[in-house]
């Protein structure tokens, strides 16, 4: 019975509340998810997203993307701040209709095999490159190099995510292996 409650909450998710976002297979749905974006979200295959996550801007997520629990992609420009003589709670904001402002059209990049730490917060415009690492707690304001472990507020890069160049060509090598092993995997669609 509780498999039939899963399926059924995760059939309502992607086929009813979410229709208009483009999602990949095997995607894994924590409990308060929150979903929005004034345009599109694309979600690539084997997405884990963790409770009380949220994604509220424009953005395209790649394959084998981990959120952990409370991560949040939040707009940069979301209120028209600088709009004269309007107080931010009445200015225009970025659910308006014919709302127009700088970054409006920055659209956010994850890439493939990334990994979100509890609690870290992706502005909008950013591309987090393939194979990042984001710690718990970390404020990503700009863009990321590949493979490497990014933290703190705001994040910098802390090391790579490989100890050696040696290393991290054997990992994409034996990952395009793994990957293809596992091209038919069943994930798991919803937590309990």
């Amino acid at each position: 019975m509780i498999a039939l409650i899963k399926q059924f909450r995760f059939f309502y998710l992607k086929k009813l509340k979410w229709r208009k976002y483009t999602i990949g297979k095997n995607m894994y749905v924590g409990r308060r998810v929150y979903l929005w974006a004034k345009e599109k979200i694309t979600i690539g295959d084997n997405f884990y997203i963790g409770r009380d996550s949220q994604i509220e801007t424009d953005c395209i997520i790649g394959d084998n993307v981990i959120f952990a629990n409370k991560v949040a992609i939040v707009g940069k420009y979301d209120h028209h701040y600088q709009k004269l003589g309007w107080p931010i709670r009445l200015a225009p904001r970025i659910r308006n209709k014919h709302y127009s402002w700088k970054g409006l059209n920055q659209i956010t990049v994850i890439e493939d095999d990334v990994w979100i730490g509890y609690g870290a917060i992706i502005m909008s415009g950013v591309k987090i490159q393939k194979g990042c690492i984001i710690a718990a707690g970390s404020v990503i304001t700009k863009d990321t190099e590949p493979y490497q472990i990014y933290g703190g507020n705001p994040a910098k890069k802390i090391a790579p995510r490989f100890e050696s160049q040696e290393d991290l060509k054997n990992h994409i090598a034996l990952e395009k292996e793994i990957l293809k092993k596992h091209q038919n995997y069943k994930g798991v669609k919803s937590l309990k």
